[in-house]
């Protein structure tokens, strides 16, 4: 794998970040040799798998973890630790998983973003049973597409990724194109549990909730701020975070991942840089912006690459008004630095957002808003209140009762999302295959095209995609906040003529979503 490396390093411990270090244990630089080891730690919570070293087994279990100098929590995790190990893979080599089942609750491994083959996805009940505690599964499949991606549990997701079941996983080029190489996994956690539990009641999880400092109601912010207390980057939170180290000269690739429930606004201070990836896919012809917000969706990510112009630090760190922001922040600096740092936080001050509609360098699409198209839907996205409780709906249904989207393969796929509730945002997520973002609220992209498998959808937006049906199965098409798809925003993308090869399992709760 990637033997172009120059240096590792966990976010402020080593390159590939996976989750913090623990407390007392001293951070570990190692210099790249000819591969990295079958298990990179820099102490007892943070590992690296390189898939090139043969099979890995991932253990789910029970496990604590500190999240700040005060506060440790109870995880559900695999291998123990949250983020879960980080898996990489050159492009070409074939990743083989083993899942071990400690836990006393079913599990999963869904490979978010990856196209693997449909059996392989993870989804209780779709494409798999889930894995019953005391039980094993096997994943395995090639690694043909590179880029930034992450895992997590498809079982009862809601809680289960709350708890810490998530980990990235990075598909390399043969060639990197930079030396340092740092993973930044956004979350939100709740710390005081027993708070948190008693502000759930009732809570109308439509209500916008991002991180931003956009103008949004406030009830709804108040009673987020309740139900998650704590965000987090890689596993840790405020002080606890690692920085990372760079030298002068350095080109440098971070990695954003958002495995959370909330919207995140995230600020590279002091650095000229581009984006060059979204939901690892390339940009073509990154323009280089400063004092430009990235904001991270529910399951999404951004790559973004800059080169160290001089010697110093600077912060990354969410802008948003909510208290929580404010320990959702990091800084990046050049080896040895003691000078005096100039940098300052500024969370609350106004910056562009990025815009993927009109960036980049426009490039020869395979799909456009003037195309013929074999299948056409069209997805209205909604909330509703039954009995008290809140539904989040699409054409009024709720999963499993919603209409699938029938497609053969080899089809051309144009489906129109709109989002029709007032407040709530739906970062969608559609399984097995990338989709070509062809046009925001009518308009066609004006810039470079845009291949992606999460799209957040606000209120009022309407967005068009379109992919090729080259993947038969029956794949999930869902709203990564994973709340809103516990409670119906889901459906499924049905190839005709498609039969699952797993045989469902009486005996097992599956819960997709």
């Amino acid at each position: 794998m990637g033997k172009s490396f120059k240096w590792l390093s966990f976010l402020g411990v080593s390159v590939f970040i996976l989750s913090a270090c623990a407390q007392g244990e001293e951070s570990v630089t190692s210099q790249y040799e000819e591969k990295l080891p079958t298990v990179t730690e820099a102490d007892s919570t943070s590992k690296i798998y390189d898939v090139s070293e043969g099979p890995i087994t991932i253990t789910a279990k029970q496990s604590s973890q500190s999240i700040t100098m005060e506060s440790e929590v109870d995880t559900w995790a695999y291998d123990g630790i949250v983020p879960g190990p980080q898996i990489r893979a050159t492009v070409g080599e074939t990743i083989d998983v083993t899942l071990e089942n400690e836990l006393p609750d079913p599990v999963t491994i869904h490979w978010h973003g990856l196209p693997v083959p449909n059996n392989m996805d993870g989804i209780p009940g779709v494409t798999q049973n889930a894995v019953k505690p005391g039980e094993s599964f096997e994943y395995k499949f090639e690694a043909d597409v590179p880029g930034t991606y992450w895992y997590h549990s498809h079982q009862d997701g809601s809680n289960q990724l709350d708890k810490g079941l998530y980990g990235t996983i990075i598909v390399e080029d043969e060639s990197p194109s930079y030396d340092k190489d740092f993973t930044l996994v956004l979350d939100e956690w709740q710390v005081g549990e027993e708070e948190a539990d008693s502000s759930m009641e009732g809570m109308d999880m439509g209500e916008e909730v991002d991180s931003s400092i956009e103008s949004m109601d406030m009830s709804g912010e108040e009673n987020m701020a309740e139900m998650y207390d704590t965000f987090l980057i890689n596993g840790k939170s405020g002080e606890s975070i690692p920085e990372m180290e760079v030298e002068k000269g350095d080109r440098v690739r971070l990695r954003f991942v958002n495995a959370g429930n909330m919207a995140h606004k995230m600020d590279i201070h002091g650095q000229e840089f581009q984006i060059v990836a979204t939901d690892g896919q390339p940009i073509n012809n990154p323009a280089t912006v400063t004092e430009t917000l990235i904001e991270v969706a529910p399951g999404e990510r951004y790559d973004v690459e800059f080169t160290v112009q001089e010697e110093g630090e600077w912060f990354i760190e969410c802008h948003g008004n909510m208290e929580q922001s404010s320990d959702m922040k990091t800084k990046i600096r050049t080896t040895g630095f003691t000078g005096e740092s100039t940098d300052t936080s500024n969370q609350l001050d106004e910056f562009p957002v990025f815009d993927f509609t009109s960036y980049g360098e426009i490039a020869e699409n395979p799909f456009s808003i003037d195309d013929q198209y074999d299948v056409e839907y069209r997805l209205d996205l909604n909330n509703r209140t039954v009995d008290g409780q809140t539904e989040y709906t699409i054409n009024d249904k709720v999963f499993p009762d919603t209409d699938t989207l029938e497609v053969e393969q080899g089809d051309r796929v144009k489906v129109t999302l709109v989002n029709s509730s007032e407040t709530a945002v739906h970062p969608m997520h559609l399984h097995g295959v990338f989709f070509q973002v062809i046009s925001k609220n009518g308009e066609p992209l004006m810039g470079a095209p845009v291949f992606k498998d999460t799209i957040n959808v606000k209120p009022g937006e309407e967005y068009e995609i379109a992919f090729l049906a080259d993947n038969p199965g029956d794949w999930m098409f869902h709203c990564h906040d994973l709340h809103h798809a516990a409670a119906g925003m889901v459906t499924l993308v049905k190839y005709k003529g498609f039969e699952p090869v797993f045989t469902p399992d009486p005996t097992v709760e599956n819960k997709p979503e």
